[in-house]
């Protein structure tokens, strides 16, 4: 069978309707938006706290931050084929929480550690609720 024919599957094609209609719900659009300004706060948070001079945390949240964002766009115009990615999102929110220690090697001021885990966590509860359209759609 080729990948086109799998395509057309009668089953593929209504789990993918089932999770597009999940994408069109109030919620779904609000989890989407919501995960995008993070992705775009955390992309330009060094220039608003003003730790933009700690290259390497700054340069890890710009890529970080646009990363998430390109996912929340990706849920918000295609969640039938990008569902199955949606647990990057809150990976990203952990990984923010724990950047300002790892990537510039213990040291932190009080601004990044506040700014990285507050956008981490807020990263982490919408990537976890980008999980569950899915789940609960099914349902």
């Amino acid at each position: 069978m080729t990948t086109e024919a799998m395509e057309l599957h009668p089953d593929i094609a209504e789990l993918r309707a089932k999770y597009e209609a999940a994408a069109e719900t109030p919620t779904a659009r609000g989890v989407a938006g919501m995960t995008f300004l993070a992705g775009l706060y955390l992309a330009i948070s060094p220039w608003v706290v003003g730790f933009n001079e700690f290259r390497t945390l700054t340069a890890n949240n710009l890529i970080v931050g646009i990363a998430l964002a390109v996912l929340a766009l990706g849920f918000a115009s295609a969640y039938g084929r990008t569902h199955g990615i949606t647990w990057v999102a809150p990976v990203l929110g952990v990984w923010t929480v724990i950047a300002p220690w790892v990537v510039n090697g213990g040291v932190a001021t009080t601004a990044m550690i506040v700014s990285n885990v507050v956008i981490g966590l807020i990263a982490v509860l919408f990537g976890l609720g980008a999980m569950s359209l899915g789940i609960s759609r099914t349902r």
